[in-house]
């Protein structure tokens, strides 16, 4: 282990990828529901499993939005998933290629326009994203721009932020008098 990166399984894993391809294919999929319940609790709440356990990860909306800001807010979870990805990208890369790393703090920031959300103009809401790592390492300015570059690239949530990605929604209506009839 390097990095806190399993290089054998990594390696495992990207054999059984070039003899079958469709094994790197895989479904992430997140379930919860709002609380419209007053209170201070979550406004939305969801049991997130993973390959090895669970947990719960509540969400609440700051209280400029309206929400009583008692938890972290949707953004802040989009941030926690770029920087995690970044971070886990770029320490993989450098497993990969046996890079000299000695330590790596990611910083995830962007800036929001508020009102959209607010219905007060058709402005973009994200004015932009960036991402700043902090590389400690005794290799040369060139090497470490090389994996720097090489983790943007194989980032996937780098890759939804700068690519448009088809997205479905789908609206099931659930009421009283639908229910009764169906």
């Amino acid at each position: 282990m390097i990095y806190n990166v399993e290089l054998k399984k990594l390696r495992d894993t990207i054999d059984s990828v070039k003899k079958n391809p469709e094994t790197a294919k895989k479904v992430a999929k997140i379930e919860g529901v709002c609380n419209i319940d007053e209170g201070n609790g979550p406004q939305f709440e969801a049991e997130i499993i993973f390959e090895k356990g669970k947990m719960n990860f509540e969400m609440a909306q700051p209280t400029f939005l309206g929400g009583n800001g008692s938890r972290p807010s949707p953004m802040h979870y989009c941030l926690f998933g770029l920087a995690s990805c970044y971070a886990a990208t770029f320490t993989t890369v450098a497993a990969m290629e046996d890079f000299p790393l000695d330590g790596l703090k990611i910083v995830a920031e962007n800036r929001i326009d508020f009102s959209k959300v607010l219905g007060l103009s058709d402005t973009p809401p994200i004015e932009g994203v960036k991402i700043t790592a902090y590389v400690k390492s005794d290799a040369p300015e060139p090497e470490i721009r090389r994996i720097e570059q090489l983790a943007k690239e194989r980032c996937p949530v780098s890759f939804c932020l700068t690519n448009p990605i088809k997205l479905e929604t789908e609206l099931e209506i659930r009421g009283r008098q639908r229910d009764a009839a169906a």
